[in-house]
């Protein structure tokens, strides 16, 4: 019985189960065992053997549960448990199954705890695994293969939050010029090589917040809530253009390429849709190209929206 205490007639510890010492440690009799919490009336061995059924607080804190029955010679003998504590108790004192009786139930409980925490662990694993593989997942579907930036469906839910917002944004679309003559001089993996190295001079000159897409092709799209009026939004297109008429080495040859750029402007007017400014930026673009290519467009704003200069 290793949960066993034994007193004598006047209250001391004659015997001790040895899971029992583990809590008890050296007390000598029991109130050194269980301080009182008040008054010390009704700590007497009569007392103890009238309650039968106890409720003890060690001097570490660990409750304690039991009953208490006469041990013939004056004393009491108390069979007492870790109750409802057991958990905490294995823990805090690092027990096994061979601390309790072999008839003891605790130790089946501690079996379901010990089950039950390791499903909830596996489950809490897989879990993560599952959001882990959704979020990579939602992150491919809106990424574009080739140059990792996003692709037309991050485009369209980024211009679907922000009109729905009534958030004022700038949009500029951007389709290179000579990208043909690349892939027909030096072959489709440099026309691959100059659209990632173009994706990256757009995402540079973005800020956190902005979107930057690939939509087909040699077109991008930037979605640039930070860019909220015409004058910094042409700012910001003249600088494109400039970065994008840099030339890009490749294999020993230099490509050299150039941009258009179609802008638009969201300044909550009533019934714009993605769609509808997006065709706005894409005839700036094509006014962009008929003027001469590598250069910026505006597209001007009225109460309908957008229109094409």
């Amino acid at each position: 019985m290793p949960m066993l205490l034994r007193l004598d007639a006047q209250g001391r510890i004659t015997a001790m189960g040895p899971t029992l010492a583990r809590v008890l440690g050296t007390a000598k009799t029991f109130a050194e065992a269980f301080p009182p919490e008040g008054p010390p009336e009704g700590r007497d061995i009569a007392s103890i053997l009238a309650a039968r059924r106890l409720r003890l607080r060690a001097a570490d804190g660990t409750v304690l549960r039991g009953l208490a029955i006469p041990d013939g010679a004056g004393g009491a003998l108390l069979d007492l448990s870790f109750g409802l504590g057991v958990v905490e108790a294995v823990r805090r004192y690092a027990l096994t199954d061979a601390d309790f009786a072999a008839t003891e139930l605790t130790v089946e409980l501690l079996y379901l705890v010990e089950a039950k925490t390791a499903v909830t662990d596996e489950l809490r694993r897989l879990n993560a695994r599952i959001e882990g593989a959704r979020l990579r997942a939602e992150t491919e579907a809106q990424s574009d293969a080739l140059t990792g930036i996003g692709n037309r469906r991050a485009l369209m839910a980024a211009l679907d939050g922000l009109i729905a917002g009534g958030r004022r944004f700038g949009l500029i679309h951007v389709d290179l010029d000579h990208f043909k003559a690349v892939n027909d001089t030096l072959g489709h993996a440099a026309g691959d090589h100059v659209l990632a190295q173009a994706a990256q001079v757009l995402a540079a000159e973005t800020r956190a917040g902005d979107t930057v897409a690939r939509i087909g092709g040699d077109e991008f799209v930037l979605v640039l809530p930070s860019v909220p009026d015409a004058a910094r939004l042409q700012s910001v297109a003249d600088r494109l253009a400039l970065r994008m008429a840099e030339p890009i080495a490749y294999g020993g040859a230099q490509c050299r390429v150039a941009a258009s750029l179609g802008l638009a402007l969201f300044d909550r007017q009533a019934g714009v849709s993605a769609e509808s400014l997006l065709a706005a930026a894409d005839a700036a673009l094509y006014a962009a190209k008929r003027a001469g290519r590598g250069r910026a467009v505006l597209a001007q704003n009225d109460a309908a929206g957008p229109t094409v200069p």
